[in-house]
């Protein structure tokens, strides 16, 4: 199973020790993946920036400037979360093609997954919530480009709506955004309708959660019936997470991963694996979290002989 990489991917900026997000999570958990004997290091493939013209498919030329450069104002930085500069749009580009390769992957080969990625806050001519480049959408539309026909699936685990992903693939019938998450947050990023949305109750707890996931999941492929799926897993979803607001306990999160990932390779649809979103309490939670929902899709694939 192929893992996309780089060791770029770690948020390497100058925040305050009370920001919320786990910058070093990405080598965090592909160090406890090689640690622990669940990857090879011959499974995890090493990726670069991608190109430009990648990027603008799906973002505003204005945008992509503004970040490059770090002009976004106080007002665009808040909403992001972060501060825009070079280094950040390197790393970012880094995550998209990261992103785009495990996609293509997948679809060769069953089954792949990207060790960062899900940045699904990202519009068109702006981020949010500590998401710069959509590399969800940018990958469907290279999907696109090679497979116009192509169907593809997003569904989207994190305690929070896909709400730029929405946006960017609201208008395509070849494509299905199904996200379940927490209905009312005290998050700033404002809700886009997608194609299906279930909202939970705040502070769901786990039991409550897997039955509403399971049933409204089976509903969506009773309508959809796609040749790829793009997973956003999301590790927000555990009861000490700072913004997720759910109350699933680490059981709760691997049956979750389990029966998501052997639904789609038992019906032999290929299945991309993107991280999400992650802010635990508890330092290395995080990337614990991320590395048990990757050992889990390294387990059950060579179940199904795709190893």
């Amino acid at each position: 199973m192929r893992c996309f990489y780089s060791s770029d991917l770690d948020l390497k900026l100058d925040l305050p020790s009370s920001h919320p997000f786990p910058g070093n999570k990405y080598s965090t958990s592909r160090e406890m993946l090689l640690q622990g004997g669940i990857l090879r290091p011959d499974e995890i493939i090493d990726v670069s920036q991608t190109n430009l013209h990648i990027l603008k498919r799906v973002h505003d030329d204005q945008y992509l400037s503004k970040i490059y450069y770090g002009k976004l104002d106080r007002k665009e930085q808040l909403a992001l979360g972060l501060p825009a500069n070079p280094q950040l749009y390197a790393r970012c580009a880094t995550e998209a093609e990261a992103t785009r390769q495990t996609c293509h992957a997948a679809l060769a080969e069953g089954v792949a997954v990207c060790l960062a990625g899900g940045t699904h806050h990202a519009f068109k001519q702006h981020g949010e919530g500590f998401c710069v480049f959509n590399d969800v959408a940018i990958a469907v539309r290279d999907l696109q480009e090679h497979q116009p026909g192509i169907r593809i699936m997003i569904v989207d685990t994190d305690a929070h709506q896909g709400n730029g992903t929405n946006s960017l693939l609201q208008d395509d019938p070849r494509v299905f955004t199904y996200s379940i998450h927490v209905g009312q947050t005290a998050s700033t990023t404002s809700k886009v309708q997608g194609s299906m949305d279930v909202e939970t109750v705040r502070y769901v707890e786990g039991g409550m959660y897997l039955k509403q996931l399971f049933n409204t999941l089976a509903s969506a492929l009773d309508v959809f019936n796609p040749d790829l799926v793009i997973w956003v897993a999301g590790a927000d979803n555990h009861s000490n997470d700072l913004l997720g607001t759910m109350m699933l306990s680490v059981a709760d999160m691997k049956r979750r991963d389990d029966t998501i990932i052997r639904a789609f390779l038992r019906n032999r649809i290929p299945l991309a694996i993107l991280y999400g979103g992650g802010y635990n309490r508890h330092a290395g939670l995080t990337a614990k979290l991320h590395r048990n929902t990757v050992a889990s899709a390294k387990k059950i694939a060579a179940e199904f002989g795709k190893r």
